[in-house]
């Protein structure tokens, strides 16, 4: 019998098809749905450090309103129909999503510095979250600091994170490091449990008729699924956490590459909001026609089977895969 199952932060899961952060799991209905279709675990949608920050400040204003009037001025109180309480919410969702469905699910905080998020993070455990990713998602504009202050500030943040908790950690990463590898092992030694490549970073874009800067967001490709797999099979063997892949995962191929790559979970998306969530199904379905053809039992016999350290040429993953891709592109004849 084919067995899809893996294991992925310390949970056994039936399959390795994990649904990362996106605003579709603030439907519980959703939730259940991903589940139904064969989901193996669920990243919730991110608590932002400035969620944080804004309930920090609304509560500070309130206070400090509240010190220089009369007691009887109630309409310094904020109001709790329309008020976002951001955390708070969050937490009572997670809670809710937890109780909903008998799949792993995974908080996320989203950010780049400590403040709240020790609190927050102890609070998503007890909230019921079988794991916390921690995405770092920082985008440093300040041409004062250097690439090594940063990496330090990541390990401190893992550790810190790590001590206060006792479910796993992952760290979502961006690919922007100036040595990845070398970043990889410190937040390894930090204490993350799972390192997930890569984020995505969701450029601006410029209106021309407004001219103003606006947000633009833009779905994954399958092609963005390449410099992940690459990552994965350098450094897989060279820490102990278990990795993951996410960006690019749409089908049920480019999960069987991310498990040959070294992966123990492929997290997908932006194939569902634009196939739907049942797409889920014909993902594990074309998984076990390709292992039925391939004659594969299990998810395990290829993990880490492309890896850099399995392959007969490991140079493919580094420069000399540059010079040959460079120096074997032809050009097209033009039409006369």
């Amino acid at each position: 019998m084919m067995d899809l199952s893996t294991e992925y932060l310390g949970l056994k899961l039936k399959n390795p098809v994990v649904i990362s952060a996106s605003p579709l799991q603030k439907d519980i209905d959703n939730i259940k749905r991903m589940e139904d279709a064969g989901a193996a675990a669920v990243v919730m949608h991110s608590l932002f450090e400035e969620q944080i920050d804004v309930e920090g400040q609304e509560l500070n204003r309130w206070l400090e309103n509240g010190a220089e009037s009369h007691a009887e001025a109630l309409s310094y109180l904020p109001d709790l129909e329309t008020y976002n309480l951001g955390p708070e919410r969050y937490l009572e969702h997670l809670s809710e999503a937890k109780a909903s469905v008998g799949i792993p699910i995974i908080a996320s905080l989203n950010g780049a510095a400590p403040r709240g998020w020790m609190r927050y993070a102890k609070l998503m455990e007890q909230a019921g979250a079988d794991a916390l990713e921690l995405n770092t998602y920082n985008v440093v504009s300040d041409p004062a600091t250097t690439g090594a202050e940063l990496e330090a500030g990541y390990g401190a943040l893992v550790a810190q994170v790590r001590a206060a908790l006792g479910i796993p950690l992952a760290v979502k990463l961006s690919s922007s490091f100036s040595a990845l590898a070398n970043a990889a092992v410190k937040l390894d030694e930090a204490g993350a449990n799972a390192l997930v490549l890569f984020n995505r970073f969701y450029q601006p874009d410029f209106d021309l008729d407004s001219l103003e800067v606006v947000p633009r967001l833009s779905l994954s490709r399958p092609y963005e699924l390449l410099p992940r797999l690459s990552w994965t099979a350098i450094l897989f063997g060279r820490v102990k956490a278990d990795l993951a892949i996410t960006g690019g995962v749409h089908g049920g191929t480019d999960v069987i590459k991310c498990m040959m790559a070294g992966a123990r979970a492929a997290m997908m998306t932006s194939a569902l909001l634009e196939k739907g969530i049942g797409h889920i199904e014909t993902v594990l379905a074309e998984m076990k026609s390709w292992m039925e053809e391939h004659e594969y039992q299990s998810i395990r016999q290829m993990q880490g089977s492309m890896a850099r350290s399995s392959v007969r040429d490991p140079a493919s993953f580094e420069r000399i895969n540059y010079m040959k891709v460079l120096s074997s592109y032809a050009l097209k004849s033009e039409p006369r």
